[in-house]
């Protein structure tokens, strides 16, 4: 499968171009156009009671389409995100990764996804009770809002609420105040994730929360 990422880092688009008898599995409303040619199903995300626990507790969409080049010829189709920012491909070779809410876009064959408990931990920071956790032989696709950027933690790290998007699961998060008290609530920082262990994660330039914030006073 042939994919081309274009427009980054504001507004990546993914080009993908399917040859005979591949397929991509996206989101719902992650399809931007397609080949009239290419074979489009739909139905719930791992199945009704999955897909029910995906929308409700993993933040993602009730529904997942399923796109398949039944031709002889290639066929192309081009994903997006809602959100504006970059876009990850990664490729998954037996290992697994964690999605925070919102960030999934699409996999190839190979791939299973589950819901993976987070902790009250990251409830606590916003982030949600679970994380969607992709394993197993294939490409996943994933974007966030703003740019992105992949760094490897060997230790402990501290990264904002709401600017982690993915993270192997050989990171613990864990949150807590940013210094102290005081300098807690007068730096505007607040609560932070306070990563643990080793291995990869993705961060992203902005944050939805921050910019919520930003908009309510002037609506």
């Amino acid at each position: 499968m042939k994919y081309d990422i274009r427009y980054k880092p504001a507004f990546a688009t993914i080009f993908l171009t399917l040859q005979p008898g591949e397929q991509i599995f996206a989101e719902a409303g992650a399809m931007a156009s397609m080949s009239g040619k290419v074979a489009m199903d739909t139905g719930f995300f791992g199945g009704l009671i999955p897909g029910l626990l995906k929308a409700f507790l993993g933040g993602e969409s009730l529904f997942l389409n399923e796109f398949t080049n039944k031709t002889q010829s290639p066929q192309e189709i081009v994903l997006t995100q809602s959100s504006m920012g970059d876009i990850v491909q990664t490729q998954l070779n037996g290992g697994s990764l964690c999605l925070q809410p919102g960030a999934y876009i699409a996999h190839t064959k190979g791939i299973k996804v589950d819901l993976q408990w987070a902790g009250f931990a990251s409830w606590f920071s916003g982030e949600g009770l679970f994380k969607l956790k992709l394993s197993g032989n294939g490409m996943i696709f994933f974007g966030a809002y703003g740019g992105l950027s992949e760094k490897n933690v060997t230790d402990s790290f501290v990264v904002d609420s709401g600017h982690l998007v993915a993270y192997e699961p050989g990171i613990k998060l864990n949150v807590g105040l940013s210094g102290s008290m005081m300098g807690s609530l007068t730096s505007g920082e607040g609560f932070v994730n306070k990563l643990e262990g080793s291995g990869k994660i993705y961060l992203q330039s902005r944050s939805m929360g921050g910019l919520v914030k930003f908009l309510k006073p002037k609506l």
